[in-house]
């Protein structure tokens, strides 16, 4: 029986996530699911994207993901289920799968159209759960929709690349539980670039002229605790995920402030880097 993960905006403190699974297991008492995460900020669909694009790789192929954000079923917000790297996807048509998919070309998309069967104003838990199910019992996307070519793409958060290969212009696009703040810059985009220039990054007041590979690696452990900078460090980083990141060495945004707080920068907010 296949995995199914559930990644939604629908915290924890109402009945909604509970009532997907239960709606689950009445369907398949068998089934193994998984939280990826109910934090989610409300339609944050950028956001969504980084944390299951860094997430289902680490399922096993065939895993089965539900996603709720953004759901509503509207005229320009139709429902999707996907094939993308031996993974099903099903969500809104809504620009959150061209993000997931910016590494894969999906292998097929169907636009859910089973609502008159169903009829429902909780689309996750009547329709993405009813499709997930008939995708765990081995069923076909054709019997749950109509095939398409085509996805809903989000523009503007692709870095800029001046001319002359001088300069990179990203953007924050995601804010982690430590107030790191993650850039769409990645490494590859980095090294291709800057081709082992020496650089300046610079974010808002916030400048860096070095990336470490680990947190601990802005530390110099030679010098006795007592003296050394370590608390409130600034540092940027390419994180586990690839991407650069900047951030406060052991931050806590709930008492000595995170990156976000610290250097005043959120979602969107410019992040460039200048080569010599």
């Amino acid at each position: 029986m296949p995995i199914i993960t559930l990644t939604t905006d629908f915290g924890i403190k109402d009945h909604f996530v509970s009532a997907v699974k239960g709606a689950i297991y009445t369907e398949l008492p068998d089934a193994t699911i998984v939280d990826i995460s109910h934090e989610i900020s409300p339609f944050h669909i950028t956001e969504a994207a980084y944390i299951i694009q860094n997430a289902y790789k680490s399922f096993p192929k065939g895993s089965i993901h539900i996603i709720g954000i953004d759901s509503e079923l509207n005229p320009e917000n139709k429902h999707i289920a996907v094939k993308l790297d031996d993974h099903y996807f099903i969500c809104a048509n809504n620009g959150l799968i061209s993000l997931i998919a910016s590494e894969f070309r999906p292998e097929k998309i169907v636009e859910i159209n089973i609502h008159d069967a169903i009829g429902t104003n909780f689309p996750v838990l009547d329709v993405f759960v009813a499709v997930a199910c008939h995708i765990a019992r081995g069923g076909t996307l054709e019997v749950v929709g109509k095939s398409i070519s085509d996805i809903k793409l989000i523009k503007g958060i692709t870095p800029i690349v001046n001319v002359g290969d001088k300069q990179i212009v990203g953007s924050i696009i995601y804010i982690d539980n430590y107030g790191n703040l993650i850039t769409n810059i990645n490494r590859k985009l980095f090294e291709d670039v800057g081709k082992g220039r020496k650089f300046k990054i610079t974010a808002r007041s916030a400048v860096f002229d070095t990336i470490y590979e680990r947190y601990s690696d802005a530390i110099n452990f030679d010098i006795e605790k007592t003296k050394r900078e370590e608390d409130g460090k600034k540092l940027a980083i390419f994180n586990s995920s690839g991407y650069l990141e900047l951030a406060i060495y052991k931050s806590n945004p709930k008492t000595v402030g995170g990156a976000s707080s610290l250097f005043g920068l959120y979602f969107r907010d410019t992040v460039s880097i200048t080569f010599e």
